[in-house]
């Protein structure tokens, strides 16, 4: 058995890559449960899509969901790497015609049916590997360019689903990925530390008199809660630059823009309801809050 097979053999059965594809029907099937069943959120989401697109979008999250699992979960870089190359092999056989793994016999499909381009999927598995590599970020900018691999492209899977690729819906898709991304980020700050990773910019904890050891050591100080006021800020201006996505496409997308930018708002006001005192204590969205905002989503639908 080679090294990359044993990786693999080492992971859940069902991430397996199986000797042989199986049929289209039960590549579906596979897909949606692990959609299902791996994310809350993702979960409600898929309510307020139309019917025809439920089983594309549970085919990419599926993709995205193991793709992520396989850099993050092996807790040896060189290993992440390795299963990272292999996942890549089988999205390079998806695009030729030849895949075995479920989720890319069902992807295949939708790939065809929305003229998805390879480049999409191939950059979040750049992200996944500087993941390996790279744990602090120098500054904002760097981190930019992190997100720019690590969220902007889920939302241009979805813009291509829906039947947009002009690059002006793109950009404004970016705003808020990357605002999405950064809301995560700075709710983590302590489980990413845990993990090795920092992604509060290096120039900002010099600026605010911050240092490693106080996030390790879990001290929020009134330096490291200035910090993140400011940090929470950055990342509400690009929700807001994000917002006239929204407007600009159907109603059904519509709502699930909407439905994810105010659950990241609703993240950062957490956080300061908290007083950003984010280490050692993870701000949470109240399940009432989360309840409030499906609620509201299900009436938009039915105006």
């Amino acid at each position: 058995m080679s090294t990359a097979d044993h990786i693999w053999s080492q992971l859940p059965r069902d991430y397996q890559i199986p000797a042989n594809a199986p049929s289209f029907v039960d590549a579906c099937s596979y897909c949606r449960r692990l959609a299902r069943t791996h994310y809350e959120n993702f979960s409600v989401a898929t309510w307020f899509l139309p019917r025809h697109l439920r089983q594309h979008f549970f085919n990419v999250y599926a993709y995205c969901r193991i793709a992520d699992d396989l850099g993050d979960e092996s807790g040896d870089p060189a290993a992440a790497l390795a299963l990272l190359d292999q996942w890549e092999a089988e999205l390079n056989a998806c695009y030729e015609g030849d895949p075995r793994h479920p989720v890319f016999v069902a992807l295949a499909r939708t790939v065809r049916q929305f003229d998805i381009p390879k480049q999409a999927f191939a950059d979040l598995l750049r992200a996944f590997r500087q993941d390996q590599t790279v744990s602090r970020y120098e500054t904002f900018l760097d981190l930019l360019g992190y997100c720019r691999y690590s969220a902007n492209p889920v939302g241009h899977l979805v813009l291509y689903l829906c039947g947009y690729r002009d690059s002006e819906r793109q950009q404004l898709s970016d705003f808020t990925c990357t605002a999405l991304q950064l809301a995560n980020f700075w709710q983590d700050v302590s489980l990413d530390y845990q993990k090795g990773r920092i992604y509060l910019p290096l120039e900002d904890l010099r600026a605010y008199g911050v240092t490693e050891s106080d996030i390790g050591g879990a001290r929020n100080s009134r330096e490291f809660r200035q910090m993140m006021r400011f940090e929470v800020e950055r990342a509400r201006e690009y929700f807001g630059r994000g917002l006239p996505l929204a407007r600009s496409v159907n109603r059904e997308l519509a709502i699930d823009i909407e439905l994810f930018t105010r659950g990241g708002q609703e993240i950062l006001r957490a956080i300061e309801g908290q007083d950003c005192a984010v280490l050692g204590s993870r701000p949470v969205i109240s399940r009432r809050r989360k309840l409030s905002l499906v609620a509201r989503a299900a009436w938009q639908k039915l105006l």
